[in-house]
């Protein structure tokens, strides 16, 4: 492990068996359904250049996140490696892992579509309720990362 990065790996700060790195990611996981809302708060105020900048840098900013997590996670183990202390069962919390994942990919496609071809989507009347569903798909993937997150360091 490249050592300017040990701090990763020290205790989080919600006081659970989570290192540092994953409390942070978990943090900003559970803000991110709100700071979307704002960035669609903007379009529902007509507000859409305020609207296209905040999503552009929510979006930028997730994607440097989930980078983040990802290496802290292969640095760190894997998910065996962070379920070797949980008291919940491993095919359990995988099966919750795995629709976390397949929510967060499907979100992530459908947001990057919507705002890299929002002009077209605009014409097409389609990106509103792009938007909405990328929303949804955002609430979704929190909640369940939020959920994984206690079934690796708080069960």
């Amino acid at each position: 492990m490249d050592n300017s990065l040990g701090y990763m790996f020290e205790a989080g700060f919600f006081g659970t068996r989570a290192p540092l790195f994953m409390d942070l990611v978990t943090l900003i996981v559970a803000l991110l359904p709100f700071l979307v809302a704002l960035a669609i708060s903007f379009a529902r105020n007509k507000h859409y250049g305020v609207h296209s900048y905040l999503q552009i840098i929510i979006f930028a900013f997730s994607v440097i996140v989930l980078t983040y997590f990802e290496y802290g996670v292969r640095v760190g183990g894997g998910f065996a490696a962070f379920m070797q202390e949980s008291g919940v069962s491993y095919s359990y919390a995988l099966i919750v892992l795995v629709t976390h994942i397949i929510i967060a990919v499907i979100t992530v496609v459908l947001w990057a579509t919507a705002i890299f071809r929002a002009k077209k989507l605009l014409q097409l009347g389609v990106h509103r309720k792009m938007g909405l569903i990328t929303f949804a798909g955002v609430v979704l993937t929190s909640i369940t990362g939020i959920w994984v997150y206690f079934l690796m360091f708080v069960y």
